[in-house]
């Protein structure tokens, strides 16, 4: 909080020393926000580098974490104040008693999150037996679980093998992987190896329309003692979507010095996502039979958690969101 701050104003015609009524200054509340490298994320990155938050009265500082998996407890302990997250961890987290919800929608996956093999292995049903490196307990964990569902198996089928996202491309370019799943920017790092004649995409979020979604996510209790920020988080995240609409050449170069690629590589990144705009946002939260609902994709979500083991109950969907905040703004 910046200080109050008391003014004199020195008063030459009259010789007199004027004391000015203090006046206090705009209260600035920090927060931190949880993430990971993510081309869905762009719109924060750019509110970051360009101090979007600032006419909200807010200095954000966005924690970037490696493993996914590591971020809600950090939102539970308190080392970060929000999150980004994915909507399949949210749900795994309030079945498991946690008083996490969504207020805005960031993106849905489209082609972003994939499952690469060598060019030998062309479905997956092929991938019986098979040793196959993923994040336990993340977003690649769900869309292969998702994707060993199509093709009639399961996990037990085959060899799971734990690493962070950014350990699949070595893995695979080392040989010690055929199969694994990650993430834009290390999944166009693993199509290129070999001139892109090595690996290829089987299975991607392209096949799951809306069930890998990216979300922006705080504790019940934050939401009841911060709602303006809250609200101030989403309108400079909006603001930053505006920017990259206005100056995509320059928004391209901002997010992709956060992503340790290149703007050429952000303009490709980005196909594999759908930022949904604010117009469209209300709808994530109404009840559909489209997976671009959470009620819908949520089910879907729950069924496969606890099928897995990972959940006992499935959530009912309104303890995992809460619209007032897209709402209000979308009026």
């Amino acid at each position: 909080m910046r200080a109050r701050v008391r003014t004199l104003v020195a008063a030459a015609a009259a010789g007199v020393m004027l004391s000015v009524a203090a006046v206090p200054a705009q209260a600035v509340t920090t927060l931190k926000i949880g993430t990971v490298v993510w081309i869905g994320y762009g719109p924060f990155f750019v509110a970051d580098a360009l101090d979007l938050y600032k006419k909200y009265n807010l200095k954000v500082s966005l924690h970037m974490f490696t493993d996914p998996a590591l971020i809600p407890p950090a939102l539970d302990s308190g080392a970060v104040d929000g999150a980004m997250l994915t909507y399949d961890q949210v749900v795994g987290q309030v079945a498991q008693g946690k008083q996490h919800k969504v207020v805005m929608p960031i993106d849905y996956s489209a082609g972003g999150d994939a499952i690469v093999a060598d060019k030998s292995i062309t479905k997956v049903a092929q991938f019986k037996g098979k040793k196959i490196g993923f994040n336990p307990l993340s977003p690649s964990d769900f869309l292969l679980t998702y994707a060993l569902k199509t093709a009639g198996l399961s996990e037990k089928d085959i060899t799971p093998t734990s690493m962070t996202p950014e350990a699949v491309p070595a893995a695979m370019a080392s040989g010690q992987l055929s199969i694994g799943v990650t993430y834009e920017p290390s999944l166009s790092q693993i199509i290129s190896q070999g001139d892109g004649k090595k690996f290829h995409v089987v299975f991607s979020s392209k096949n799951a329309p809306g069930l890998i979604a990216d979300v922006l996510v705080f504790t019940d209790a934050f939401i009841k003692a911060k709602p303006a920020e809250i609200k101030g988080v989403i309108q400079a995240y909006l603001d930053g979507m505006a920017y990259m609409k206005k100056e995509p050449d320059k928004a391209a170069e901002i997010i992709g010095k956060a992503m340790g690629i290149s703007a050429k590589e952000v303009k490709e990144q980005l196909s594999g996502v759908h930022n949904l705009p604010l117009a469209e946002m209300p709808k994530a939260f109404v009840k559909g039979k489209e997976t671009t609902s959470y009620y819908a994709s949520g089910e879907i979500i729950g069924n496969l958690l606890k099928a897995k083991g990972q959940i006992t109950t499935i959530p009912a969907t309104e303890a995992t969101i809460d619209p007032q905040f897209v709402k209000a703004l979308a009026k």
